[in-house]
């Protein structure tokens, strides 16, 4: 199964953002989508996500456009982690992540045993079962970030989009999100997220998409495309690339 946007214009009802970009994502691999603010990273998301319509070309998923499918048949395919979410009524954290499962029910249906047990695992996975009771709107930023990925997991996709998912997050928990991304793509998930910062492809993403002013600028491996070069080019900034036994690593200049 592969999702993909084919000569994509995108944007919103007064502008266009981007053109002419073509994107491609399999099941079992990572593609990190780089940029600075403003490129239109988010409005690509969205468009692939279908929230927002393509000004010309075509979202297709497993072959067919992705209009053609139901929402429902969305969610259960395709999951979604904004990169912030204002919380408005005070749900549990539990009950945040049981939304997930509404793809897979009646949206009014009581949760069932196997929708419990489900966002159990998810919250347990991510290290923060011990919030399940808590108020969501009486957490951290971080802490939200982390449930809103509990959230997507529980929808049991088989893609998942995040935008920018370590923006509020510790450096611990960072590798931490880094770390289940490679799992998720270990398990047959295609996963493709955004970030500025270059060393999180490195180390979780096969490939790399870099998109400034709704340009694609480069796209490939993420060894060749992720270059001192490029990424200059990319922020308009001077960058260091620092190599040793351990590895490659960017570094603002």
């Amino acid at each position: 199964m592969i999702l993909e946007g084919h000569k994509l214009a995108i944007g919103y009802p007064d502008r266009v953002v981007g053109a002419g970009l073509d994107v491609k994502l399999a099941k079992g691999e990572v593609l990190a989508l780089l940029g600075p603010n403003g490129g239109g990273k988010t409005t690509l998301l969205k468009t692939l996500l279908g929230l927002l319509a393509p000004k010309a070309g075509e979202v297709r998923l497993d072959g067919a456009a992705l209009s053609s499918r139901s929402i429902r048949e969305r969610a259960r395919l395709i999951a979604y982690v904004p990169q912030t979410h204002v919380a408005t009524f005070a749900f549990s954290v539990e009950a945040v992540v049981l939304m997930g499962r509404t793809a897979h029910g009646d949206l009014f249906a009581r949760p069932t045993a196997k929708d419990r047990q489900v966002a159990a695992t998810m919250l347990d996975r991510l290290g923060i079962a011990e919030l399940a009771e808590r108020p969501y709107t009486m957490i951290s930023g971080g802490e939200r970030q982390l449930v809103l990925l509990a959230r997507a997991l529980a929808q049991e996709p088989q893609f998942i989009v995040l935008d920018e998912p370590t923006a509020n997050l510790d450096f611990g928990n960072q590798g931490k999100v880094m770390r289940e991304i490679r799992a998720l793509a270990a398990a047959g998930l295609g996963v493709l997220f955004t970030t500025h910062d270059p060393n999180h492809a490195l180390r979780a993403a096969g490939r790399a998409y870099l998109l400034r002013g709704g340009e694609r600028i480069a796209e490939g491996p993420v060894q060749q495309i992720l270059t001192r070069e490029r990424l200059e080019a990319l922020y308009g900034a001077p960058v260091h690339m620092i190599t040793d036994e351990s590895g490659t690593a960017f570094i603002p200049g």
